[in-house]
């Protein structure tokens, strides 16, 4: 088959730079481990070159420095994989994490015309100075220092031209193979690659939109003010656009440069861990945290500080996931296996082919191995990471936000360790336990939370009703089923009295308690405490039932 033939039969785009990516897939495909996939799926045809030498060296180094020549969204593609441990082998994985976004800086007479569009007046009536050459260039945008006309120091980000245009063409031509893969392949019905590509086109928009990330800063800054060893650059809204980004300059040294000399001189122990604790409360207690903690994106100021820099990737937590996992997170910490276990599966959507014995002694083993780790062995972010490629492997799909946190928390592991060689973070998150619970506690009961919970309540009330007829009619029409696998007739029928029994006296409870809120409308002579007298006693009437009933369930199934 041809190649205009295998595009037919996908039903794919012939636009030229569409087929020139699918070759670059293809290459990636075959070069890397599914070469049958290649095959199967037509795109073996696009393939010329089969790597150099004639032969293709498969190696997690080799696919890094291939995703940096094919540019930015490959680029980004791969560092999201790097937290993706149900996806690629964990050299693979490893090696993306390392993955560089440094490439050749674009003419500062594009940054000029580009500067002079978005903001609407010239360069030289904005700034004081602004420096020719950038301080750094990554592939979606490079950053130069600058002056305002007040003497503020800034760094100006901006966007490399075109490359909006780059992106969304290579995304297209990714999910259009996406959608087959899915279709067509156990693999792609297994991980849904498409709605992976889905998740990764919404988290690429954002970044390419400096506006978000102007409010990512002011967030993050304004939930770490309590931190004072730790600082976020506040934007310059006037001068900030889409396409460029105008912030605080932050006069510092990346951590990776430091000396052993220049180590020794600094309070690495307080610094490392306020910088995790700031994490914890990010991850923990905010829902919003730094993505990309990695060496790079961390400073240290001149005046001793810890600066935090490019906001363009972050992660939300739901208030419902994050419970969950700072129960996780305090489970690996304390080396509790069964509860690591249990957490794990509650985050996470179970396949058919879930092997529940297998995942139970894969994660003990894991647990155990951390528990013999030395102190500079700890590493609670590989663990994690760990866990999710276990997880994969025995049927369940974990939720995405667990592989941002592994990495999160890796990249904290490494900036604690050259603080601090000696920096736990085990220990750092035991510490934290009771201030990280009492503030999630504090948290809960504030009048917003508390709001919620009562127009649940509202809605539990208001269904109830409808529910208890569902019930009684299922039971009436001898509709409700009970499953056993194994009987014994006396264990079972005196089970099902017990049932029995609950289940009428709540309902008689629930039937109390919406008489006696109807019985509050009707308008009597005979009152309690200023309200219908009646209504009351029906309410106290119910409030004893579920005190008897919560009695007695205690006490017999402490017996059972």
């Amino acid at each position: 088959m041809g190649r205009l033939g295998f595009v037919a039969v996908m039903g794919i785009s012939l636009r030229p730079e569409h087929l020139k990516r699918y070759r670059d897939i293809a290459w990636l495909m075959a070069k890397y481990g599914r070469p049958g996939l290649v095959k199967q799926v037509g795109l073996d045809e696009a393939i010329q070159d089969p790597g150099p030498n004639g032969e293709a060296t498969a190696t997690g180094e080799a696919l890094a420095a291939d995703l940096e020549k094919l540019g930015p969204t490959f680029i980004k593609l791969g560092q999201v994989l790097s937290t993706r441990y149900d996806l690629l082998p964990s050299e693979y994985v490893d090696a993306l994490g390392r993955l560089q976004d440094d490439v050749e800086p674009f003419s500062f007479a594009e940054v000029e015309r580009i500067v002079n569009a978005e903001l609407g007046l010239r360069m030289s009536k904005a700034f004081a100075e602004f420096e020719s050459t950038p301080i750094a260039a990554a592939s979606l945008g490079q950053v130069h220092r600058a002056r305002l006309r007040d003497g503020r120091q800034v760094a100006v980000k901006v966007q490399r031209p075109g490359i909006r245009q780059v992106i969304a063409d290579d995304l297209d031509a990714l999910e259009q193979i996406a959608d087959w893969v899915d279709e067509h392949t156990d693999f792609g019905r297994k991980h849904h690659l498409r709605q992976f590509l889905d998740e990764f086109r919404k988290s690429l928009l954002r970044e390419l939109d400096y506006r978000r990330e102007a409010q990512n800063l002011i967030t993050l800054g304004r939930n770490l003010e309590e931190f004072k060893r730790i600082v976020v650059p506040k934007p310059v809204d006037d001068y900030t656009t889409g396409l460029v980004l105008t912030m605080d300059y932050i006069s510092g040294v990346k951590i990776t440069k430091l000396s052993d000399v220049g180590k020794l001189e600094l309070p690495g122990k307080e610094l490392a861990d306020e910088l995790f604790r700031a994490y914890l409360k990010q991850i923990l207690i905010d829902g919003f945290f730094h993505a990309d903690p990695h060496p790079g994106n961390v400073f240290l100021t001149n005046d001793g500080r810890i600066a935090l820099l490019d906001l363009g990737m972050v992660a939300f937590i739901p208030p419902r996931l994050q419970s969950s996992l700072t129960q996780l997170v305090f489970a690996i910490s304390e080396g509790r296996s069964d509860d690591v276990m249990n957490y794990s599966v509650q985050i996470s959507q179970r396949t058919p082919s879930f092997d529940e014995a297998g995942f139970t002694r894969a994660v003990t083993d894991l647990v155990a191995t951390q528990q013999g780790a030395t102190l500079e062995q700890t590493q609670v972010g590989k663990l994690v990471l760990a866990i999710l490629n276990v997880s994969s492997r025995y049927g369940l799909i974990l939720a995405p936000e667990l592989g941002m946190l592994g990495k999160a928390l890796l990249n904290l592991d490494q900036v604690g360790s050259m603080l601090d060689p000696t920096f736990n973070p085990n220990q750092a998150i035991r510490d934290s336990a009771a201030a990280i619970m009492q503030r999630r506690m504090a948290e809960s009961m504030s009048p917003g939370r508390l709001f919620q919970n009562v127009i649940e309540v509202k809605e539990f009330a208001e269904r109830l009703p409808g529910r208890v007829n569902r019930i009684l009619d299922a039971l009436a029409n001898n509709e409700v089923e009970i499953r056993v696998k194994a009987i014994d007739e006396n264990k079972l029928l005196s089970g099902f009295q017990k049932i029995a029994n609950r289940i009428t006296l709540g309902l008689l409870m629930a039937a109390l308690i919406i008489g006696a809120a109807m019985l509050m409308q009707v308008p009597t002579t005979f009152r309690i405490f200023g309200y219908p007298g009646l209504a009351i006693i029906f309410f106290v009437m119910a409030a004893v039932g579920a005190l008897g009933l919560m009695f007695r369930i205690l006490r017999d199934d402490r017996k059972g």
